[in-house]
């Protein structure tokens, strides 16, 4: 199949006071070997520490786009990339990554063979490359734990957000990432239960390995609220009323009568109601599928 044929990737990175990351993230992606044509957008979401203007030389309104915001959050920032995306498969890429050859080719082969609806890589960290990470799952208190030593393409109860690969009919289909989310936190584990839950399905292809930098803290304020309020929506949108009670007792650090009056306050049970109508397993299906202790 010659590169005409090949439909379009678009890359699209969300981007907040990264510094010199986002322009080492995208140069890497440039020089990243690959046969399909591909587009980078980089979403700058309010940075007030310039980072994107040292990707200029880059963009050129064609292969590489900047979109800029006035500061909508991490899972708005996405969606608003995909939405100005032109390719027919959407890989979602934190802003301070660095790649391998070819690893466009081997995330969508998995894709386009229809072995996988949504693919992420091995995930190592920059300090650390051979110590690798093969997608996640989560642990009692709803936080992630990285699977390891897997061989082969591999089902997976989470897809890392850092790096996602899935078509675009796919990905709007389950309506992107929570539209309705905050700042940071839960975007991946929501997206990833939804793929699930809607009858989609989420592998790891350990054969890509991708270099992540791992950050001790956010280069932007992240509160408590921010994060309970996410995983709190996440629960009214999937689980079953035991689970969302769960979810509500490990609020600790913030009022969790505040927190749950504020999601049903912005539509959580609405939303609820749509995603139920329409999901082909429930959430306990996923958490015996995937042996999650929650």
């Amino acid at each position: 199949m010659s590169v005409e044929q090949l439909p379009l990737v678009s890359i699209i990175i969300p981007a907040k006071n990264e510094g010199e990351n986002v322009r080492n993230t995208v140069t890497s992606a440039l020089q990243s070997k690959t046969d399909y044509p591909f587009e980078i957008i980089v979403v700058d979401d309010g940075s007030t520490d310039q980072c994107c203007r040292l990707i200029a030389p880059k963009v050129d309104g064609n292969r590489v786009r900047l979109i800029t915001t006035q500061g909508i959050g991490a899972a708005p920032a996405r969606n608003l990339g995909a939405e100005h995306a032109k390719g027919d498969y959407l890989i979602f890429c934190d802003a301070h990554l660095y790649f391998e050859h070819y690893w466009i080719d081997q995330l969508l082969q998995l894709i386009r063979s229809g072995v996988a609806d949504a693919v992420s890589p091995g995930i190592a960290s920059t300090e650390h490359p051979t110590y690798v990470g093969y997608g996640q799952t989560l642990n009692p208190r709803l936080g992630i734990s990285w699977l390891r030593q897997q061989t082969l393409p591999t089902e997976v109860a989470l897809l890392p957000g850092g790096c996602l690969a899935v078509s675009k009919n796919v990905f709007f289909d389950i309506g992107g990432f929570d539209r309705g989310f905050r700042v940071w936190g839960f975007e991946d584990i929501e997206i990833s239960i939804k793929l699930w839950l809607f009858g989609y399905k989420c592998f790891v292809q350990p054969a890509v390995k991708v270099l992540h930098l791992f950050r001790k803290s956010h280069p932007y304020t992240v509160t408590n609220e921010h994060v309970y309020y996410n995983m709190l929506r996440m629960a009214y949108s999937h689980f079953n009323d035991s689970r969302i009670l769960a979810s509500k007792r490990l609020i600790i650090h913030s009022n969790p009568m505040a927190i749950d009056k504020e999601v049903l306050l912005h539509g959580a049970l609405a939303q609820r109601i749509r995603y139920h109508a329409r999901r082909k397993h429930d959430d306990d299906w996923f958490i015996q599928k995937f042996q999650i202790p929650f």
